[in-house]
């Protein structure tokens, strides 16, 4: 018989790098997302603002500067996460850039 070296690949996860490095606390992304609700009806989630900052008041300000409606929902596993209608993805990317909360390099937007 001959003997033949076979090496049985192991599993590979092509987005194993890809959830160490969003998981939170990490590198501290701040998550820009949308989600789609009925028909064209959809929603903006901001995620990993850090702890210090008055969600309260950062979504006082969203809610004036793009005249829309929001609130403030506590989540056990993800914490505070502030929820805007409709699709403001750019808007809040660049609201808080501009208002010095986030470098534009720790933001990460998500969604179609």
């Amino acid at each position: 018989m001959v003997d033949l070296e076979i090496q049985i690949p192991n599993r590979f996860d092509p987005f194993a790098e890809a959830k160490e490095s969003d998981a939170p606390g990490v590198k501290e992304y701040v998550h820009v997302r949308i989600q789609q609700r009925n028909g064209k009806k959809s929603l903006t989630t901001v995620q990993g603002l850090k702890k210090e900052f008055s969600y309260e008041k950062i979504l006082k300000d969203l809610k004036k500067e793009f005249c829309c409606n929001g609130n403030v929902v506590h989540d056990k596993e993800l914490g505070k996460i502030i929820q805007l209608q409709g699709d403001q993805r750019k808007n809040v990317s660049h609201f808080l850039v501009q208002a010095g909360l986030v470098k534009k390099d720790r933001i990460k937007i998500h969604g179609f």
